[in-house]
């Protein structure tokens, strides 16, 4: 794949447009001047053709090929944290609280650079590939994914094989990580309402204490990992929320708390699902509280498919040649895994921290990313869009 490579003068405006952004982050669902860049800067570049996307912010392009190739998606996220950023630069967030804890201006420029890449190659006859371009809101609640799809996504582009980065920042910069199988954890969100009966402080035998069930709740439910998963396996189970309580003399009438299980395993976070549901219902009995969970939709593992392996290797090697390197996966989540359940994916890592920095993770009030690292990302996109049928796992025709 020749010619895939961001030119500086192409650097230096994807650099600006990921300062930019990270200057005014924008939280889930409320991605409008986000939005607004994007388009601003494909509608420059006569080949972006704009699509619907059925939801209030995002953007969704294309960019056509020759017509003797197929198509493929390429997709980054637009969304930020609520966080108070703590790392000083020049482009430090202005938005008071909200900021880039994760990377996504560094994923959504970068995809504007391959846009710029693939425009280049088109206007030389080398673009065989149509190319979809997905640029998804809200994905920090993991809901963003799920609301383009339902939208109609996919009928609206019929891609043979989309691909994902995220950047890595306990990776050195610039680095692709290339994982097959099982990259990032599945995941169930839930809020559990545990109600009792107030009343004075002073007088317990006439009340039903939630909090007093709560607590029991939370300490037995501890024990999916101990004792109820296989050592084998991984699970994460963490009640991040808890609220309930009134003045100093009342006992409450209801707990709630909001948790989170994750896991590589499907059968093991089943069994998780199915043991909270028990320890809640029969500690709640044993207290005499009522209870409720609500379970948010379940997001499936990103699991990177053996078919598209030897093409992402193929994409990796042009991209960052020599720099590709496997990291363990991670607990974390992602809703890209739910394109994979329509069409065949693969989702890269970049590695984002510059050499000689601490790690600064993830969501982390001081996480930042070495912008260099936006050249291996962009021609990675650009690389990964390039791909042959025959690197796709496709029939040749």
């Amino acid at each position: 794949m020749d010619g895939i490579t961001l030119l500086p003068d192409e650097f230096e405006q994807i650099l600006q447009i990921k300062r930019d952004l990270h200057m005014h982050p924008e939280l889930s669902k409320e991605e409008f001047r986000t939005s607004g860049v994007i388009r601003t800067f494909l509608e420059k570049l006569p080949c972006a053709e704009f699509l619907k996307t059925g939801t209030p912010t995002g953007v969704l392009a294309r960019i056509a090929g020759d017509g003797s190739g197929t198509e493929v998606a390429l997709r980054a996220d637009i969304d930020a944290l609520p966080q108070t950023e703590m790392y000083e630069s020049p482009w430090k967030s202005r938005s008071e609280g909200v900021m880039h804890a994760c990377g996504h201006d560094f994923h959504t420029a970068s995809l504007l650079g391959a846009v710029l890449i693939l425009a280049r190659l088109k206007t030389q006859g080398l673009l065989r590939n149509t190319v979809d371009l997905i640029f998804q809101p809200a994905e920090e609640g993991t809901t963003g994914a799920g609301a383009l799809i339902d939208a109609g996504l996919f009928d609206r582009i019929h891609p043979r094989a989309i691909f994902g980065i995220h950047n890595w920042p306990s990776v050195e910069s610039g680095k692709i990580v290339l994982h097959d199988g099982a990259l990032m954890a599945a995941k169930r969100n839930m809020t559990i309402r545990i109600k009792g009966r107030g009343g004075h402080g002073s007088m317990p035998h006439l009340n039903v204490d939630p909090i007093v069930c709560a607590a029991a709740v939370i300490q037995s439910l501890q024990t999916i990992v101990s004792r109820n998963t296989s050592p084998l396996d991984s699970v994460v189970l963490s009640i991040n929320y808890i609220e309930g309580g009134s003045p100093v003399n009342l006992v409450a009438n209801q707990v709630e708390m909001k948790a989170t299980i994750r896991s590589l395993s499907d059968v093991a976070l089943e069994r998780s699902i199915s043991r909270t549901e028990a320890i809640v219902r029969n500690t709640a009995d044993a207290y005499e509280c009522e209870w409720e969970i609500i379970w948010e939709k379940q997001i499936p593992t990103v699991r990177n498919l053996p078919d598209l392996a030897a093409g992402a290797k193929k994409a990796a090697d042009t991209a960052a040649p020599g720099r590709i390197t496997d990291a363990r996966p991670s607990l974390a989540s992602e809703d890209f895994a739910l394109y994979g359940e329509y069409v065949p994916s693969w989702f890269f890592w970049v590695g984002s921290r510059a050499e000689g920095e601490a790690v600064e993770e993830l969501h982390r009030p001081r996480f930042h990313t070495d912008d260099q690292a936006m050249r291996q990302a962009a021609q990675l996109y650009a690389a990964a869009a390039m791909l042959g049928a025959e690197d796709l796992g496709l029939p040749l025709k």
